[in-house]
This record gives C-alpha cells, structure tokens and sequence, in this order.
C-alpha cells in the first residue's frame, strides 16, 4: 500500500467511525436496556404479580432460548438483505415485545413474553459484529469493537439510575411503575429503529459521505482481507457451523456470558439488600459506579492489547480478573468493598469481549462469518439462560447465598483456561497468526 492509499484509507476509517459508531452505541445501549431492565423490575414485578424466585430466574433466562435458536437465520437473512434494513426490524420489533412486558400478570405470560423478546432481538449483535467487520479492516477492528463494546456499561450507567427513576415514580397514567419502565424504554428502541432504517449504510462501496479515493481504498482493503480468510478459513455457512475452532469459540463464549448475566440480573438487587432499601434511584447510582470503572478499563486494556499484541492472552487475563471480583462480591457484607468488587468484575467481563471478537473475525469472512459469528453468539448467549438457574440451584443445593455466586465465579475461570488452550486445541488457529502479520499486526494469540 502507498502513502497516498494509507492517508486515504486511515481517512475512510476515520469518517466510519466518527459517523457510525455513536449511532450503533445508542443501539447497543437500548438493547441492552431492554435485554436487562428485568433485573431492576425484579422485587416489585415479582410482589404485583406473584412471581416465585424459581419463576423469575428461569423467565430471566429462557429470553437466550428463542435468542439462540432465531441467531444464525437472522444472521443469514441480514448478509442477505443489508443492515439498514434488518437492524430497523430487529429494533422496531423488539421495543414493541419489551413494552408489551407492562402485561405480565403471571408466571405464563412472563415466559412467553421473554421468548418473544429473545426471538424479536435474535441477530442483532451478531448483525453488528458482521457489520463492523464490513466496515473496518483488522488493523482497526479491535479498538473499533471496543468503543462498540462502551455501549454495554454505557447501558448499565445510564440505564441504572434511569430504570431507578421511572421505578420511583408514582402511578404514572394509572400504571404501576415497573410497568411504565417497560413501555418507555421499549418505545425508545422502536424509534430509534426507525431512525437507524434511514441512517445506517450497508456498506463502504454505498457510502456518498465518504471521499471517493477514501471509499475504494477502503473498499480495495476489505477485498483484500477477504481474500486472505477466503484462502485460510471455512468458505460457506456449513463449513464455518461444523469449524472446530467455530465450536470451541463458542463454548468459550458461554462462560463469558454466564459471568456478564450473573452479575447485570442481580447487581441491583444485590446492592439494595446490603443498603437495606429497595431498588430505586439511589440503588440505581450506586450500581452505575462499576459501569463507569467498565468504561475506563476497557478503553485502556483493548489500546493496550493492540499495542503488544496476544489478545487471547489478554482476553484471559481479563476473564481470570471478571471471576475473581464476582467472588468477592460475594464474601462481603460490605457497600463499598461490594461496590469495589462489581468494579474489578465490570472491567474484566467488559473488555474480555472486544479482545475475543479478533479471534473468530481474524479468520472467518463473508457468508461464513455471518454464520460463524451467529453460531457464537447464540451459543454464547445461552449461558445468559443457564446463569441465573445454576445460581438458583447452587443456592438450593448447597443453603446458602453466596453459592451462587462463587458458582458463576468458577465458571469464570474455566472460560479463562479455555482460551489459554484455543491455539493448542483448535486446528489452524495459525490461520489468525498470518491474517495478522499479512496486515504488520501482532497476532491475536
């Protein structure tokens, strides 16, 4: 590449970021929202309407089964008919189904409703994974994937004090307040899908807010990397689904999303029982300080990791560090020590996820990516399912509460040892390597 070329391609990626990435973090930022608002309806869903704890972890959860099922036809579909278009009905669609939650009156529409949501927001964030790495080539993906990823704490600092607020008011249009959180931030994404229909770009080729030196140079090195994973990696949907190094990302990625769950479900109420009050607005800022630490960390360990290389290596380290501070968020009866320990758990369970999306887009591309990646994901997000139930039943088990907790805490540390073992235990992992160096980048391992 020369000079000229490199002004114009940094330009181009300059230009994507600056115009997409605060829109798809806003996204992001409602999904999430509405994906966890649950946890801080919990004590007062369940008192309005009966809910057991056994009923609540198990309709918090079953959102990951129509989630998982829909992930990888969503994907497919979205390869198919561009982002612009699949991203507005996947908003659209599950804002409606978030603010229909305001009618659960019992255990059946509880799960039903969760389903639904599961099943309407299927393949958004593979969708957004796919479409970034349409967008910025692996030299810029992972610092990209974590400014995407602020989206999450983002989520969290602003959706805790806000989700507290509307819980606090009093009887708004005759409903009960968890209700009246249900219907406004579900109402929220559906317009913010609506917008994303007109704003997004499928892609670079398509963008007329791009200079045109800056388009086809960006153009022509997207082309470029795809022919290097066309050359290393699965080429079709079924090749990527049966990969090995697809599956074991996957399994992987479960124990990721068991950590993350375990602690956004029950954060809120785990802060509201050590200050003896119940989940409000003064909740909802104490429980926004572990987002914030989030949001610093991540910035500085994904700058890091590009700068010396061996994300996996990272990636571990920061999954190790997820585990230790939801244990000893458990061991203290303490606010601020509790507060401190969320802290340590949101930094790593954050920035573990951006450095695992270099592993499986460094060497999967087109249609197989949009499989792959899908197939991880909804896997992945299976543990979401399994993490409020396997803490239940640690609790029942073993007749006390911090079982749980230390139960999530374990699964935390396999998932690090897992990617200790990704290079020695998946064929080809090289594949990776050499996308890598082709680009003078250090390999994600």
């Amino acid at each position: 590449m020369n000079a000229t070329s490199g002004v114009a391609l940094d330009g181009a990626i300059t230009k994507a970021r600056t115009r997409l990435l605060p829109f798809l973090v806003l996204m992001y930022v409602l999904a999430f929202i509405d994906r966890a608002n649950v946890g801080f309806a919990k004590s007062v869903l369940q008192a309005d309407t009966g809910l057991s704890d056994a009923a609540f972890a198990f309709g918090a959860g079953v959102f990951f089964i129509g989630y998982a099922v829909f992930e990888v036809p969503s994907n497919l579909l979205m390869y198919r008919l561009g982002a612009r278009v699949w991203m507005s009905r996947i908003m659209v669609t599950w804002g409606i189904v978030s603010a229909c939650n305001a009618f659960v009156h019992d255990a059946s529409s509880f799960y039903a409703l969760r389903v639904l949501l599961g099943i309407a927001e299927a393949g958004f964030f593979p969708g957004i994974i796919l479409f970034l790495s349409s967008w910025f080539p692996a030299r810029a993906r992972s610092q990209t994937m974590g400014v995407f990823y602020f989206g999450f704490p983002l989520a969290m600092l602003l959706g805790s004090p806000v989700s507290g607020l509307l819980l606090d008011a009093s009887n708004p249009f005759g409903m009960h307040p968890w209700q009246w959180l249900f219907v406004v931030e579900g109402i929220a994404a559906s317009v913010v899908g609506v917008i994303a229909f007109f704003y997004l770009t499928d892609r670079p080729a398509d963008a007329r807010w791009v200079d045109t030196a800056q388009r086809d140079a960006l153009t022509a090195a997207l082309r470029a990397e795809d022919d290097r994973k066309r050359a290393h990696g699965p080429v079709s949907v079924l090749a990527a689904l049966r990969d090995p190094r697809v599956l074991f990302l996957s399994l992987i990625y479960f124990a990721v999303q068991m950590s993350v769950y375990g602690v956004v479900f029950y954060l809120p109420t785990r802060i509201a029982g050590l200050t003896g009050g119940h989940v409000g607005i003064k909740v909802g800022l104490l429980t926004a300080i572990p987002w914030i630490s989030a949001i610093a960390g991540t910035l500085v360990v994904t700058r890091i990791a590009d700068r010396m290389g061996y994300h996996r290596n990272w990636a571990a380290a920061m999954l190790t560090l997820a585990a230790l501070g939801i244990a000893a968020s458990a061991m203290t009866s303490s606010v601020a020590l509790a507060i401190a320990a969320f802290c340590v758990a949101a930094i790593g369970f954050v920035s573990v996820q951006p450095l695992f999306w270099t592993l499986p887009t460094g060497y999967l591309g087109g249609a197989a990516a949009a499989g792959g990646i899908a197939l991880i994901n909804s896997i992945g997000n299976l543990g979401g399912f399994v993490a409020p139930n396997l803490k239940a039943f640690a609790e029942r088990f073993v007749g006390s509460p911090q079982a749980g907790t230390l139960s999530l805490a374990v699964v935390g540390l396999i998932g690090a040892a897992l990617l200790q073992l990704f290079r020695s235990t998946s064929a080809p992992a090289s594949h990776v390597s050499d996308s890598a160096a082709s680009l003078g980048e250090r390999p994600s391992h």
